[in-house]
């Protein structure tokens, strides 16, 4: 499994109504310090179409994959359609991580893992 597959596998973990950030996702698949490959892999759907990456946002909460949607504002429409409040600051659209920030527990975490040893990884 490469990283772009446990990327994937991460992404799909986000619960509705819930945001994550680069880092997060990089920590997750077990390479922390890759938060720019995530959003390289989101950017270009090397992690799949599928993947929720409009709940994938900066370290700072702030909406910065508007170059990978159709339009500037679909990211924050399709959280906001999700009960996620995105508010207007000076560094752009955000999203209050402590609120709506994905807290995975330590179980799932320990089953991501499993699954890359299982693999090989």
């Amino acid at each position: 499994m490469d990283f772009y597959q446990r990327m994937r596998q991460v992404c799909l973990q986000i619960p509705y109504g819930k945001a994550a950030s680069y880092g997060q996702i990089a920590l997750l698949c077990g390479k922390p310090g890759n938060a720019r490959q995530v959003g390289y892999a989101l950017g270009r759907g090397l992690a799949g179409k599928d993947v929720p990456a409009h709940r994938i946002v900066n370290a700072a909460g702030v909406l910065s994959g508007a170059s990978s949607f159709e339009y500037p504002e679909l990211q924050k429409i399709l959280l906001e359609e999700e009960g996620i409040s995105v508010t207007r600051t000076m560094a752009g659209w955000k999203v209050d991580l402590k609120k709506d920030g994905w807290k995975p527990a330590i179980d799932q975490a320990e089953e991501l893992a499993a699954l890359y040893r299982e693999m090989g990884i």
